[in-house]
């Protein structure tokens, strides 16, 4: 549940706010204000001072609020000035805004308010449609208004060009004052209350905001945005009469009340008219008394009449929005407040106090019983607890408990239990007893502190004229709850009256009732002769100390910004010392056995069962076995990289011994038989404990490694090398066919299977099972079963629906066809299906070393701790034109060795690139302390192999992402983006499960090249682009595809962003520098999230689920013989409370490039430890 705030005014005017992770109210800056009201969402809060003001405060976030002016300079030509100021008198102005109809000079741009601040100064925007411009700026076009080029021709006629300057807000967490319109109202706001941000297809970050006025006037603010947070203006709504109160859900739900005590409601509200067209009038629950307040959620509605009682209306929806008809709910309120998920707040008619409706939930949109939430105000918490202790140590806190018959002590743990904090308990009794079937009914009388009842704002000054003496010390007596009866329209609820405190100078002598009591020593004061018999049942005694402050009488409460998810606990009711009665109360209940007991019923029952299977198995031991076994033994030649140093190549004979079981199964063994000194000796791995096998890249050698669980530990597998590439291709053909056998998987990859690339391109799948992302014990990564599908890919993304892509080296985009095979599986029956020719190019490179003399200037000859004057990126191994030979046999070379321009860095007209010495930072330009220089040569290799794919033309692409989707989903249209390999953004159309290649490229308009991109759940769309920031793209949906604009995502600091993935609600990306960054405050309301916080480092890719499950590439793993790079590994941990999880699992390595977890919707088993047992001595 992300955390967020419930805002409250009390009576004397501050504003504080509750977090749902926290534990206190806090109070809000600018401590010297008084307000009347507040209505919050969960980007800001309005409120109403106390000077009939209108205040905003911003909530701060990573995300700056920034709001882009511009204007437009036109210029026509003349034959004697050329182009100039000059215009007709039929011309636009000469500064004006993009339609030529409004004038906007450069001096004429003022800020809205003081809450704002210019970034900068203007300045010319030198892109055109996302592409530079010359000559300062200027488009070009035959007359105005016309198409405009950035290219002169003969015939252009005018040009203009854009000027830009940018504001940001500055007000954050504070309260900004609104300012007023130039013509003043005629009376101030009375209430107001804000909505409106899930108004169907309504852009994000529009508010709808309302105010009543104090001659029952209904205005609407204009214009309110994340990037105006302000507003622009006020409009008045006409009214069928005089309103006193108005409420607005976060959808187009609008209700107000009337003088009068009826209710209205507004129709119309939609995207285009967010005002609504009409008013509908809705008669009161209570004709006779009339409404005082209401409140609307997205599809609730709930009412307060004047005499206090609390009314929910049924059937109300988008629809609907007048709804069917009202019940009658339990408890007498002043107000009411829904926030987000229609969660409800209100504040209690008799304490003042702030009560939680629980319950709540899409199903039982009334909830069930309301909750009183007792949390201490900022500065109260240390004074509490310090009471608490002093009373607790004088033996009179809680000093009673509920017994059964049979004397087991029993605490009430229903939610409805009540809280005591300063002078006040609420305390509600429940349904019977789960222990005893008796119930008590117990009843007592005492005095209640005046609390007027209020319903208008005229409560405020009454309250704050007994301030004086409400802050007095009181002493409070022992109080016994009485329980009342339930209500028809809501069964099960009960209303509670408060404990009410006592102002006499002693404790009372309690009135107790005909129940068994317990006698308990109690002490009052410094007297220890002065004790009282206190009641087992239900009889509370608090304690003050002199001084404390008194209990919060609040006058407002808002949760339009509190996120309460109905499945998450919450912090806010603190009831103490149940915790360790209730603990002591289920000890007692447990039934008792001893060890010597437990044993012999163990030893016996263990008797009678192998007693029985004897029996049983005698009669049938002279029969013979009714299957017989079958063994078959495949031998050949071959070389092992040995174990131990020193580490070469041997000769070794290889057996595979194949058997199938007498119930049909089959499974192997592997054995490697080498000589030791003389001696022979053998090594073996079982087939079913084998968890993959992979070609490995040799120049001279066609080799494979074997892994398994304990090798996978250890990053150092069985590697072993045939003669000729056929009979490597015979032994993995074979070997992956007898690993499939045993462990029974066969035929094409499950929808929801994880696929995985190495960086050879050679393309593994792996099937999940639920308990893989079981909580808290998973299936260790390193026991997956990964087999290879033939093709040769750099990465490949898919979904649970079937949908998967995939993207060559040579930016190739390819589909999967729904086969299973190819490449060396070639000739095998089951590879014959779907399985087409792919190509793939890769360039190899080397590099041309060089350094500085006085004599002779840059030459071959360098120094002898350099490197070699021909070599790889690195400097250590030594490459030539002549003697580099492609990455394995499988590939040929298709071009000549040319020299490579595409540098990071950049190079110089000949591809050299300059720095002080090796190694170090090149760069593309010589200065007079560079003394070596490097140009890097490429050259183009092909491979040609088969496998489950086909071409998707023509477009090349450098990454691809699919929407992710959960189980038995069913989406008509697949959502696939793409990167194109020259930094655009494509969306791909007419994909879906039948055909998901799709039929069509749509472009996305930016204003700069991207290279990595990812969609997640509800259709959100993440980019990064290739200068290393963030993009999220806004309003993408079935309707609209390619969305509507790109809003750019602060990096973390100092770091460019180069990988992103998002899942269902999580969203990770990587930077340059191999740091994992989770995104936090990602929320379906705040799609970009707030701030990004750092998770691992050493990471080269990430995958999220559409569960939220996180897998990434390691870079670098220690093993025991060596470290391993590109290492798969899984996070542990992962939960809706935990999304960042707690630790990682190491899986399959090295050698990986790309892993995607986008397709595993399984619902992950719960797994729960298992209690020990006692066993017999």
């Amino acid at each position: 549940m992300p955390v967020s705030q419930l805002w409250a005014v009390d009576v004397y005017g501050q504003v504080y706010s509750l977090s749902t992770a926290g534990q206190q109210w806090e109070k809000c800056s600018n401590a010297h204000m008084e307000f009347k009201r507040v209505t919050a969402t969960q980007q800001c809060c309005w409120g109403i001072a106390f000077d009939n003001s209108v205040y905003l405060n911003v909530h701060a976030s990573e995300l700056p609020i920034r709001y882009q002016e511009e204007t437009y300079e036109n210029q026509r030509w003349n034959p004697v000035d050329g182009f100039s100021d000059h215009l007709l008198p039929s011309d636009r102005w000469q500064w004006s805004d993009v339609t030529g109809l409004q004038h906007q000079p450069l001096n004429g741009f003022q800020l809205p308010s003081h809450s704002w601040d210019w970034e900068d100064d203007w300045y010319v925007d030198e892109n055109f449609e996302g592409e530079p411009t010359e000559k300062e700026g200027w488009t070009y076009a035959m007359d105005f208004p016309a198409t405009y080029t950035k290219d002169k021709k003969w015939n252009s006629c005018v040009r203009r060009r854009r000027w830009l300057r940018h504001r940001r807000y500055k007000a954050m967490d504070t309260w900004a004052k609104i300012p007023s319109q130039q013509t003043p109202f005629p009376d101030p706001f009375s209430d107001l209350s804000c909505g409106g941000w899930e108004i169907s297809e309504e852009p994000r970050g529009q508010l709808s905001l309302w105010a009543v006025s104090l001659q029952g006037k209904v205005w609407f603010r204009d214009g309110v945005c994340h990037h105006n947070p302000e507003g622009s203006s006020w409009e008045e709504v006409p009214l069928p009469g005089e309103v006193v109160q108005i409420s607005c859900g976060p959808g187009d739900l609008v209700w107000a009340v009337l003088w009068d005590g009826q209710l209205i409601v507004r129709q119309g509200i939609s995207r285009d008219c967010p005002k609504g067209t009409s008013w509908v009038v809705v008669e009161s629950p209570s004709p006779e008394v009339g409404a005082a307040h209401v409140a609307v959620g997205t599809s609730v509605a709930w009412a307060v009449t004047k005499n206090n009682k609390v009314w929910f209306r049924r059937g109300v929806n988008s629809h609907n929005p007048c709804g069917s008809g009202w019940i009658s709910m339990v408890g007498e309120m002043i107000m009411i407040s829904v926030g987000l998920n229609d969660q409800v707040w209100a504040i209690s008619c008799e304490d003042r106090t702030v009560c939680f409706r629980q319950g709540v939930t899409s199903s039982e949109l009334s909830g069930k019983t309301w909750k009183a939430i007792s949390v201490p105000r900022d500065g109260e918490r240390s004074h509490s607890s310090a009471s608490a202790n002093s009373a607790q140590s004088a033996g009179c806190f809680f000093s009673g408990e509920v017994q059964d018959a049979s004397g087991v002590t029993n605490v009430d743990s229903d939610t409805e239990r009540g809280s005591a904090e300063g002078a006040f308990g609420h305390v509600t009794s429940t349904a019977p007893d789960p222990l005893g079937d008796a119930t008590f009914n117990l009843s007592i009388e005492a005095p209640t502190p005046r609390i007027p009842k209020v319903t208008s704002d005229s409560f405020i000054s009454e309250l704050v004229s007994d301030r004086e003496s409400g802050k007095a010390s009181r002493d409070v007596g022992s109080a016994i709850v009485q329980e009342e009866e339930e209500e028809a329209a809501i069964p099960g609820e009960v209303h509670v009256p408060p404990l009410s405190s006592n102002q006499s100078s002693g404790a009372p002598d309690p009135q107790w009732s005909n129940v068994d009591l317990e006698e308990t020593q109690i002490q009052h004061g410094q007297s220890a002769a002065d004790s009282s018999s206190l009641s087992s049942v239900a009889t509370y005694t608090f304690a003050m100390e002199d001084g404390a402050d008194e209990r919060p009488l609040w006058a407002w409460v808002s949760g339009g910004g509190c996120s309460v998810d109905s499945h998450s606990p919450l912090s806010w009711f603190n009831c103490s010392g149940t915790t360790s009665s209730l603990l002591q109360s289920v000890q007692s209940m447990s039934l008792s056995m001893t060890q010597s007991q437990m044993a012999a019923w163990r030893k016996q029952i263990f008797e009678q069962l192998s007693e029985r299977s004897k029996r049983e198995l005698d009669n049938f031991r002279h029969y013979k076995q009714a299957v017989e076994q079958s063994v078959w033994v495949k031998k050949g030649a071959i070389q092992w990289w040995r174990d131990w140093k020193p580490h070469k190549w041997v000769d070794v004979h290889l057996a595979l011994e194949q058997f199938s079981g007498a119930e049909g199964y089959k499974d192997g063994i592997l054995f490697i038989y080498y000589n030791y000194y003389d001696e022979k000796k053998y090594l073996h791995a079982f087939i079913n404990e084998v968890t993959i096998l992979v070609p490995v890249l040799n120049k001279s050698k066609h080799t494979f490694a074997l892994y398994t669980p304990e090798r996978t530990k250890q990053r150092w597998p069985i590697r072993l090398a045939a003669a000729t590439e056929l009979e490597m291709h015979d032994w993995l053909a074979l070997l992956s066919v007898s690993c499939c056998n045993s462990r029974g998987v066969h035929g094409p990859p499950s929808k929801q299977a994880i696929w995985s690339t190495t960086c050879n391109g050679d393309v593994f799948v792996s099937e999940p099972s639920p308990a893989l992302e079981a909580n808290p014990y998973p299936t260790p990564s390193d026991q997956m079963f990964w087999r290879q599908v033939g093709g040769h890919l750099r990465l490949v993304e898919c979904n649970s629906l079937g949908v998967v892509w995939g993207l060559g080296y040579d930016h190739t985009a390819w589909v999967y066809t729904g086969g299973y095979g190819g490449g060396f599986f070639q000739g095998l029956a089951s590879s014959t299906d779907n399985i087409y020719t792919q190509t793939d190019v890769k360039s190899v490179y080397i590099y041309e070393n060089q350094r500085w003399n006085p004599v002779s200037g840059y030459t071959n000859r360098g120094l002898p701790t350099d490197r070699y004057m021909w070599s790889d990126v690195s400097g250590l191994h030594e490459c030539t034109k002549t003697g580099t030979k492609p990455p394995s046999p499988q590939w040929t070379w298709v071009s000549d060795w040319s020299v490579d321009y595409s540098v990071s860095g950049g190079t110089d007209r000949e591809g050299w690139q300059y720095a002080a010495d090796f190694p170090a930072s090149y760069s593309g330009y010589k200065t007079i302390k560079d003394f070596v220089r490097r140009r890097r040569w490429a050259r183009k290799c092909k491979l040609t192999t088969t496998g489950p794919w086909q071409e998707i033309p023509p477009i090349p692409l450098s990454d691809v992402t699919i929407l992710p989707c959960v189980a038995q989903s069913s989406v008509d249209l697949v959502p696939v983006w793409a990167i194109g390999n020259k930094g655009d953004v494509l969306c791909r159309l007419g994909v879906t499960t039948l055909t998901p290649a799709g039929s069509s490229w749509l472009h996305v308009e930016t204003d700069q090249p991207f290279k990595s991109i990812s969609i997640g759940a509800a259709s959100q769309v993440w980019a990064i682009a290739r200068d290393g920031s963030a993009f999220h793209r806004g309003l993408v949906s079935p309707q609209k595809p390619a969305g509507d604009c790109w809003y750019h995502i602060p990096s973390p600091v100092e770091q460019k962003l180069k990988q992103i993935s998002v899942g269902c609600t999580s969203v990770y990306a990587v930077d340059e520098n191999g740091n994992l960054w989770y995104r936090q405050g990602v929320t379906p309301n705040c799609p970009q999230g707030s701030t990004w916080e750092h998770i691992s480092n050493n990471v080269r890719k990430v995958s999220v689920g559409p569960l939220n499950q996180v897998w990434i590439i390691a870079d670098k793993v220690q093993g025991s013989h060596s470290l391993s790079r590109g290492t798969v590994c899984h996070r542990l941990g992962v939960s809706p409370m935990e999304p960042k999880g707690q630790s990682w699992d190491y899986g399959i390595g090295g050698g990986w490039d790309h892993i995607t977890v986008r397709a595993n919707s399984m619902e992950p088993s719960h797994v729960h430890p298992q209690s020990a047992s006692p066993t017999p001595p």
